[in-house]
């Protein structure tokens, strides 16, 4: 019995095919099967049920499927372990990123990692904020791009790299935007422009009109600030948007600081607290704190790594 035999079988179990099964382990089809018909014939029993449109692991199959994923597994553990020993890291990390973050910030520190250690596979995955903290604390991410309105919740870390206000947004000629300020509480009657909730602006905003004894009238949503830019500058409602996308806007919105009180987002790279699961997302951490130095925006507050304290908070940008 050969490993290559395990796993071209657990290839095929997984992919339900033949030839997608070939495609993913690189070898052609032809290869695949015999190799797979051998491991039948060295155990005795037909694995696999190929009579149907799809292939079926038999009885048999089902049975030693768990050992083969098994004795696979012990096998990357081991490589892991000596690549350690030696220096390299392989394996692959997770990375997740907020819907309509700065991609091209993303995308150079990646490509920086890759650089590194080219040994190591890369995923990335858009979400929300709130999900995509979810998802590091259960371990599917190793690291993330997040928004924060507060403090990140517990069990995780962060570095912040932008901290500035909300402020509102309106074309000329709406009376909001002959004012320098605006107070929260005076736009509880006006139609508002905001990201969707499970982001860290909304949850700032909502949070926030909830303690002065309202509700936001949010009449759009989308999850690109510049879209909600561009519906504020037809006149369809007042914006929330961070003062840098306001600032990109400034020849069709006039941007208003918002008081009493006054709003702040932060975008912030997480990770667990009690630190990644692997040596590949260790390094991966390691490389973004160094790639995406922390910048204050508008008067920003000092901003080092933080441990959560008690409260859960979301933003994005």
């Amino acid at each position: 019995m050969e490993l290559r035999q395990l796993e071209y079988f657990v290839a095929v179990v997984e992919e339900a095919n033949f030839t997608r099964a070939a495609e993913r382990v690189h070898v052609a089809q032809p290869g695949v099967s015999a190799q797979i018909r051998r491991l039948e014939r060295e155990l005795g029993q037909e694995l696999l049920d190929r009579s149907g449109r799809t292939v079926r692991p038999t009885a048999a199959g089902e049975a030693v499927l768990p050992h083969a994923r098994a004795a696979l597994a012990a096998v990357a553990g081991a490589r892991a372990a000596v690549d350690e020993l030696a220096g390299l890291i392989r394996g692959h990390v997770s990375v997740g990123m907020v819907t309509a973050g700065p991609t091209v910030t993303v995308a150079d520190m990646l490509a920086g990692f890759h650089a590194e250690h080219p040994g190591v596979g890369i995923s990335l995955s858009e979400d929300t904020s709130e999900r995509l903290l979810g998802a590091l604390r259960e371990g599917r991410l190793d690291v993330a791009l997040v928004g924060l309105a507060g403090p990140p919740p517990p069990g995780v870390s962060v570095h912040v790299l932008v901290d500035e206000p909300f402020v509102a947004a309106a074309p000329p000629g709406d009376p909001l935007a002959a004012r320098d300020s605006v107070t929260l509480e005076a736009l509880c009657d006006r139609e508002l422009i905001a990201l969707p909730r499970g982001t860290g602006l909304r949850t700032a905003l909502d949070t926030a009109c909830a303690r002065a004894g309202f509700t936001p009238r949010v009449a759009f949503e989308a999850s690109d600030p510049n879209v909600l830019a561009r519906l504020a500058a037809r006149g369809l409602g007042v914006a929330v948007l961070p003062t840098t996308v306001a600032d990109a806007h400034a020849s069709a919105l006039r941007a208003v600081t918002i008081t009493r009180p006054g709003l702040r987002g932060r975008i912030a790279l997480a990770w667990r607290s009690e630190g990644p699961a692997s040596s590949a997302a260790a390094a991966l951490v390691a490389h973004a704190r160094l790639s995406l130095p922390a910048r204050q925006n508008n008067g920003a507050r000092s901003m080092s790594d933080t441990s959560a304290p008690a409260s859960s908070s979301r933003r994005k940008s």
